[in-house]
């Protein structure tokens, strides 16, 4: 290995059994082309905060959700701010990154966000629909989420969770970008089958939409991915903004695109870690 390359601590947990989903392809694949430009080395999230201070970066990958090893996350965190280690993600993000509580306050804030409400007082401004989702603030791949008819609304205690409408959609979409740069956009056209998805070609309507979470998150440097379901009456909803650790669904796009994206990832990387340098 030549020690002119920039070195990249790359986190993932290869053995995170994911529903539909492969994140060891994901990661296999993604950091065999990192290589192509880095020195690249794997390691468990368990691991990052005792490794990390030997790399140039550290990027977060499919690492699974932080609620498995949220002490041990918050210690990589914090030792990362401190030391002035480049993460990528960058530690900022408002959305998942920092659990859900973004959801009640851009649905207050008149964002085109599924209804969502995190005290009882609140509660009257969702709509009246049959049942209602209950789902923790700091929950990820639906731990935790349960279901409420409407005449149990009442009962429900908002300690640590907050309450959305269950309400019909056509499809879901998500929307993928690298800085604040989309890249390519899939869809689940059968709404009980999430993670069975195409390739979608957004609307320039569809873009703005995602394009104003990504604005307002102003995470200068990661991949985020905007969710959002289409209703019945075609208007775009946010579900959540992952910005910590998305899934990516690399297999499903065109060669094409997802060169075009490992080349805007590289160029991401090298900005970063060249802005550091300088």
């Amino acid at each position: 290995m030549s020690s002119a390359r920039s070195r990249i601590l790359y986190v993932t947990d290869l053995a995170y059994p994911a529903q539909g989903r492969r994140y060891c392809d994901e990661d296999i694949f993604l950091s065999s082309r990192l290589r192509e430009d880095f020195d690249v080395a794997l390691c468990h999230p368990l691991d990052a905060a005792a490794l990390m201070d030997g790399y140039d970066a550290v990027v977060v990958r499919n690492s699974g959700p932080v609620l498995h090893y949220q002490e041990a996350y918050d210690d990589f965190a914090r030792r990362a701010e401190k030391d002035g280690v480049l993460v990528y993600n960058q530690l900022t993000g408002r959305a998942d990154m920092a659990g859900k509580q973004y959801l009640p306050d851009l649905s207050a804030a008149g964002y085109p966000v599924i209804p969502t409400a995190d005290r009882p007082e609140d509660a009257g401004r969702l709509p009246d629909v049959a049942e209602y989702v209950v789902k923790p603030k700091l929950g990820a791949d639906s731990i935790g989420l349960r279901f409420v008819p409407r005449e149990e609304l009442a009962d429900v205690d908002y300690d640590g969770v907050l309450v959305q409408p269950r309400i019909r959609f056509r499809y879901e979409v998500s929307f993928y970008f690298v800085d604040d740069a989309f890249q390519y956009a899939l869809y689940a056209p059968d709404p009980a089958r999430r993670w069975v998805l195409e390739p979608y070609e957004p609307t320039a309507g569809d873009l703005a939409f995602a394009q104003r979470f990504i604005d307002w998150n102003a995470v200068e440097h990661g991949i985020q991915r905007v969710d959002a379901c289409r209703t019945p009456e075609g208007e775009l909803l946010l579900v959540e903004l992952e910005d910590l650790n998305p899934y990516l669904s690399l297999d499903l796009v065109p060669p094409q695109t997802r060169d075009a994206f490992v080349g805007a990832l590289k160029a991401s990387l090298h900005r970063l870690i060249g802005n550091s340098a300088s």
